[in-house]
């Protein structure tokens, strides 16, 4: 099968086309025939530095995976060949999405909403599930409460704000006055610009949160959290580690989560899917072959939503 691999660590050059051997599913496996996969700041992330694990080469990247289930292990019962399924491989060692084919656990995939294609499919696992772990596993986001969500306008971003929302929230958002008009379609009551303002002195009495930035964000967003409030990281920089002890002495809750994948969660975005209440902002469509112009645009930082390469059979 064809799938985007690399043999050493730089560049987007480094990422090649190349021929591997097809998966075959294990016992509660799903052999999964790709047809669109998503890109995350992670993958070019890896791709660089081999991540969080630091992997060496040769390696696929890629977590977010949709597609039609071609063939199942024994023991598995919730999906079936045929099906159309959306979810995210094992972070961050289970990669391997940019290929024609991926094999995973059963219940990292749910079925895709009926309402959406592949491409959108595709865009919404690893932030959509990232946004969901964060505010509601974590923080336990409740109807009436003020989230603060940073980047707003990102992949983890722009669905949390939907999250938020869907769950009852004041949503304030921090974004570039050009965006301004996105993130208020999604349905943020109140945003930031962080270009001319400095949310710290303008923000207060928030319960959670959500922090996708890292260096000084993590700190500073400490003043905006009322007592008792929660804010959770998703960065791993070494300001962030001085979070919970700086947390404690305000009395509030500091926590930092890496995604995992989640049946249930990926069930319940599915049905904020079907119900209109969640979608996936798409910026660009590749094709796997170009990979390498994929990860150049994402690493741009300008991009609103998603990149999503198709994978033709």
């Amino acid at each position: 099968m064809r799938a985007i691999s690399q043999d050493s660590l730089g560049g987007p050059e480094v990422l090649k086309l190349v021929e591997v051997g097809k998966p075959t599913p294990g016992p509660t496996e799903v052999l999964v025939r790709v047809a669109a996969a998503g890109l995350n700041p992670t993958d070019w992330k890896s791709r660089a530095t081999g991540g969080l694990l630091g992997e060496d080469p040769p390696f696929v990247l890629g977590w977010d995976v949709a597609g039609v289930v071609e063939s199942v292990g024994i023991g598995t019962t919730i999906h079936k060949p045929g099906d159309e399924v959306f979810g995210m491989l094992r972070y961050p060692q289970g990669h391997g999405a940019f290929a024609e084919y991926v094999t995973a656990p059963a219940r990292h995939f749910a079925k895709k909403p009926e309402n959406i294609d592949f491409v959108q499919a595709a865009a919404i696992p690893l932030a959509a599930l990232t946004a969901w772990q964060a505010l509601v596993d974590t923080a336990g986001l409740r109807s009436g409460q003020r989230v603060l969500v940073h980047a707003a306008a990102g992949g983890v971003g722009h669905f949390a704000v939907q999250i938020a929302k869907a769950r009852g929230a004041y949503v304030i958002g921090t974004a570039s006055a050009a965006k301004h008009d996105f993130v208020r379609g999604l349905g943020a009551d109140e945003l930031i610009d962080y270009r001319d303002t400095d949310f710290a002195e303008v923000v207060r009495d928030v319960d959670v949160v959500l922090e996708t930035i890292g260096g000084d964000y993590g700190i500073r967003s400490l003043a905006t959290l009322r007592p008792g409030g929660t804010i959770v990281s998703l960065t791993l920089s070494a300001l962030d580690r001085a979070l919970p002890e700086a947390a404690a002495e305000l009395g509030v809750r500091s926590e930092t989560m890496l995604v995992e994948p989640d049946h249930a969660a990926l069930r319940a975005l599915a049905a904020l899917v079907a119900a209109g209440r969640l979608r996936a902002e798409v910026a660009a469509v590749l094709p796997l072959e170009d990979a390498a112009k994929a990860h150049e645009l994402g690493e741009t930082n300008r991009t609103t939503g998603k990149i999503v390469l198709t994978v033709p059979h």
